[in-house]
């Protein structure tokens, strides 16, 4: 079972904090809810929250200052919330590493939206810093330059083909064109063509693909390059 993502919702207002965490809860969130910098502190010692979202204009430790400590100490997204028409705190919540914000009254879907770019984001972020990550029945390790099918048997991959899936992996639902994926591999056995790339992914596919000729990882976009759109974990 998928572990459903959890937000931390920090606003003393009660009405729009109860409002706001019944609507995301709705839309298949975890939510906790705290009223004070004091309360937001104690939960996120002790759940893995992904997602802060914060009122800038707390009474006490205000959102920027919330801002500025978590941001010191982990990469979970952050959302400010304010009523303030003046630019300046906003300004200054983004120069403080808040990823984004949201004026009152704001509109629920829209704020759903940025949370869901937000958290795609920083999923991410928190995949490649970790060594190995996960696609299909397969384990790639790009520390130890190892792949794993889901019998835990090593499949071998030349020099090439190890560059090539990092770099599809690292760069995953993007578009790579051939001459970028060209560049990025060192050892060029088979020249500076770019149609190389052609080779090394039909070698890639029949290595990991269940049927390479109708690929679910490495999908060909014509006239354009390759895209990796396996999800990771």
């Amino acid at each position: 079972m998928l572990r459903k993502h959890q937000i931390l919702i920090v606003e003393d207002e009660p009405v729009t904090r109860s409002t706001l965490a019944s609507y995301l809860q709705a839309q298949g969130y975890e939510v906790y809810e705290a009223a004070s910098a004091a309360e937001a502190e104690h939960l996120l010692a002790g759940a893995e929250i992904d997602l802060l979202i914060v009122d800038i204009n707390l009474e006490g430790k205000d959102g920027l200052e919330i801002t500025r400590e978590q941001r010191a100490r982990s990469e979970l997204g952050i959302i400010l919330l304010t009523g303030r028409s003046d630019d300046v705190d906003r300004i200054v919540g983004l120069e403080l590493g808040a990823d984004d914000y949201v004026c009152k009254p704001f509109n629920r879907r829209e704020l759903l939206a940025r949370i869901k770019n937000l958290l795609r984001r920083t999923a991410d972020i928190r995949r490649l810093s970790r060594r190995a990550v996960r696609f299909g029945d397969f384990t790639f390790d790009s520390a130890s330059r190892r792949l794993q099918d889901g019998t835990g048997d090593t499949v071998p991959l030349t020099r090439a083909e190890f560059e090539l899936l990092n770099t599809l992996v690292v760069r995953a639902r993007e578009v790579l064109s051939r001459d970028y994926l060209m560049g990025c591999v060192t050892h060029r056995q088979f020249g500076t063509n770019p149609r190389t790339v052609d080779v090394l992914i039909r070698r890639l596919r029949a290595k990991i693909e269940e049927d390479p000729a109708a690929p679910r990882f490495i999908t060909t976009v014509h006239g354009e390059g390759y895209v990796f759109t396996a999800p990771l974990e």
